[in-house]
């Protein structure tokens, strides 16, 4: 079980102000580990999840969506690193995964396959789940064995739709395969941005963080003392220059900062609660004392991506359009509902990752790497209790194995196995002071990086902040190569606080050292901080070649973004060839930022959302109706101003050629939100741009053929 962007400070379990009782139960009767790291990040926490190995010695240094062209940073897991499910499928195992897979590299693997890295090629019997770093809980993208789910009725909320989907597995599973021993990789999006619950487990959370962040962070530092998971004499690191004191908020901005706080707190109380029953159930079938959960609560530190003044719509504030603090307090009411994708400002961030300094993606301090572990399997592990021991995400792998009195194996479907880097964690069942096993780990995550020793921790300071990644003048610089190092005697500074690099300089040279020579053996050289548009697109623009003309033939398709026409700061022409109906034609992106191309009510339409603001909606409808029956041929045309990125341009929809509206938008998006959407011909799924008619939105009529003809990028055509 593995959750995502939650910090150490944030579940009850681990001293935080979000109640997870199911959480706390499954500790009651297991371990609870409170010297666990990840890697920071996402896709790199999951591949060394999956593989046992470092992260950048399974091409994944960083996100899949920032590979580039060195070996820790493509992007794919290699067939010399089984996952798990691999292992325990050629030993008799059903296995199966639900939620998150941030493991696809970018660009070649797309609906046409190769389908290697999808989880029913990496060991998994089945995957009921989305792809990419996030998905809407209301109206998610999702996939079952490869293969859409295409939603055209209302359904449950995404983290009751997984622990729904798994409970049916478990019973088909049991059903078939008496006996048969099965593994789960659990993985919801919760509590990754959007920030999304139900409205029933919002309202339990009003008021309750009115104090403000400091005062959270404070009193979730008393409680974790009192609990035992920290020393007593630690101190709360001091509170950062750029992110704001609660009381020198605006009282709206204040009311805006607590809802959206709200938000995520029920979000993570319900996916406890989906937790909750799971265990159920594997009670009720007298199957939970003999099974062996392992819950990570978080694959990195919480998210400060949004910035100090958190969003709406994070991808689109971003790329498209920073809302106003006025513009944010008009929808707080929206937050956590179906029509925003809130996350949280930065200051809430940092109060989660309590008592620890900094947040996800800083790879260097604590606050982005330590999380909360709990393993529970009262059948094999008698003891209760806290356990201390530095432990790091890739010992899960060979813990898991030696549980199962399975070997590492040495070759797996034919293909020698790197070296496993985890090292097993059975030793610290029996025995709260055994010595820590793992002596030395590295850090390294977009620049930051940090190495591990003895006690000793070297770690770079940070000079871009998350939300400031991909922004202003420098951010195609690589300015890793000269971030300055400090130096923490983590034996007696719990939560990396002191830097005693003046004081020992010697001891840093030599940490630097052992960090040069575990980048060199797992491949983390060359270290790059940039996010900037350019690596971003680099893995996509190594495999699909760019087009000018794309056809569709037919409806009801779903194309990857990056094998989709880029339409952004360019001019582009869509014709199609219909048989008059209702539903959309086109659509990319969402309500939050997207366009949407259809018939409703017979009537031709073209809207653009720049953002989820009713300000931002532009929509042009055809005076002319097209029958329904009627064969047709349908051109909306879009030319661009140019002049560089996210320019207006004119928008005209024409009927058999003959111009029937036109009409002028200022701007126009350059990133659809949320960022996994597919590119939908004939439908809209997911988050509709608009909504036409069913869920799915789906085009009545006949489309015999679709095209897209695209402009040069940021000039005019």
């Amino acid at each position: 079980m593995l959750t995502d962007d939650v910090g150490f400070g944030a579940a009850s379990a681990f001293g935080g102000p979000v109640p997870t009782p199911n959480l706390e139960r499954l500790a009651q009767n297991g371990l609870k580990y409170t010297r666990f790291h990840t890697t920071a990040m996402c896709s790199p926490t999951r591949a060394a999840l999956l593989t046992g190995r470092n992260h950048h010695a399974v091409g994944t240094g960083s996100l899949t969506d920032f590979a580039m062209g060195a070996p820790g940073y493509t992007g794919m897991i290699p067939k010399s690193a089984a996952t798990i499910g691999e292992v325990l499928r050629e030993l008799g195992y059903s296995t199966a995964w639900f939620g998150k897979h941030h493991n696809v590299p970018k660009g070649p693997f797309s609906g046409a396959g190769p389908l290697d890295y999808m989880p029913n090629h990496l060991g998994f019997d089945y995957f009921y789940g989305f792809i990419g770093s996030d998905t809407d809980q209301w109206y998610p993208t999702l996939y079952r064995n490869g293969v859409r789910v295409i939603d055209d009725a209302d359904q449950p909320i995404l983290d009751q739709r997984l622990a729904d989907d798994a409970i049916h597995w478990i019973h088909q599973q049991q059903a078939n395969g008496q006996g048969k021993p099965f593994f789960i990789y659990y993985a919801p999006g919760s509590a990754h941005t959007p920030h999304q619950a139900p409205t029933e487990w919002i309202d339990r959370f009003r008021g309750q963080f009115a104090a403000g962040w400091e005062v959270v962070r404070k009193q979730t530092l008393a409680r974790q003392k009192a609990m035992g998971l920290i020393p007593g004499n630690t101190k709360l690191p001091p509170w950062p220059d750029d992110l704001p004191h609660w009381d020198d908020l605006a009282p709206k901005e204040r009311a805006f900062q607590q809802r959206a706080m709200e938000a995520f707190a029920a979000q993570l109380a319900f996916q406890d609660a989906q937790f909750g029953r799971l265990l159920d159930e594997l009670a009720r079938m007298d199957e939970l004392d003999n099974t062996l959960i392992v819950f990570i609560e978080g694959d990195n530190g919480p998210d400060a991506a949004a910035s100090p003044d958190g969003s709406l719509a994070e991808g689109g504030e971003h790329a498209n359009r920073k809302l106003s603090q006025e513009e944010h307090w008009s929808m707080i009411d929206r937050l956590g509902g179906p029509s925003a994708g809130s996350n949280y400002g930065s200051a809430w961030a940092q109060a989660m990752a309590s008592p620890f300094p900094y947040y996800k993606q800083i790879a260097s301090h604590l606050g982005g790497t330590r999380n909360g572990m709990v393993i529970s399997w009262p059948d094999g592990i008698a003891a209760r209790g806290i356990r201390t021991q530095y432990s790091h995400v890739i010992d899960v792998y060979p813990t898991l194995l030696d549980a199962a009195g399975i070997v590492v194996p040495q070759e797996v479907g034919g293909i020698p196995q790197q070296p496993v880097d985890g090292i097993d964690l059975s030793y610290s069942f029996a025995d709260a002071q055994a010595p820590s096993q793992r002596k030395t780990q590295y850090y390294e995550m977009l620049g930051n990086r940090a190495i591990y020793d003895d006690g000793w921790l070297a770690a770079t300071k940070p000079v871009r902040q998350p939300w400031k990644m991909a922004s202003g003048p420098d951010a195609a610089i690589n300015k890793a190569p000269d971030y300055e190092w400090g130096l923490y005697d983590l034996r007696h500074d719990f939560n990396e606080t002191q830097d005693l690099a003046a004081r020992y300089p010697d001891r840093l040279d030599a940490l630097k050292k052992v960090f040069d020579q575990q980048a060199l053996r797992y491949h983390v050289y060359p270290v790059n901080d940039r996010t900037d548009m350019t690596r971003v697109t680099l893995g996509a623009r190594a495999y699909v070649a760019p087009r000018d003309h794309y056809v569709y033939w037919g409806k009801g398709l779903t194309i990857a973004r990056d094998d989709a026409p880029q339409m952004a700061a360019r001019s582009f022409t869509i014709t199609a060839h219909v048989t008059g109906g209702d539903g959309v034609l086109l659509a990319t992106g969402s309500r939050r930022g997207g366009w949407s191309f259809g018939i409703r009510d017979g009537h031709p339409f073209a809207h653009q959302a720049f953002t989820l603001m009713p300000s931002d909606q532009f929509e042009l409808v055809s005076p002319q109706i097209v029958s329904s029956g009627q064969d047709v041929t349908l051109t909306f045309d879009f030319d661009y101003d140019g002049g560089g990125m996210g320019k207006g341009g004119i928008v005209s929809i024409a009927i058999d050629g003959r111009k029937v509206a036109h009409g002028r938008v200022e701007q126009s998006i350059l990133v659809g939100d949320p960022v996994n959407e597919t590119f939908d011909i004939g439908l809209d799924t997911g988050v509709p741009v608009v909504e036409v008619r069913s869920p799915s939105n789906s085009f009545t009529g006949d489309l015999k053929k679709l095209s897209v003809d695209l402009g040069p990028i940021g000039s005019h055509r």
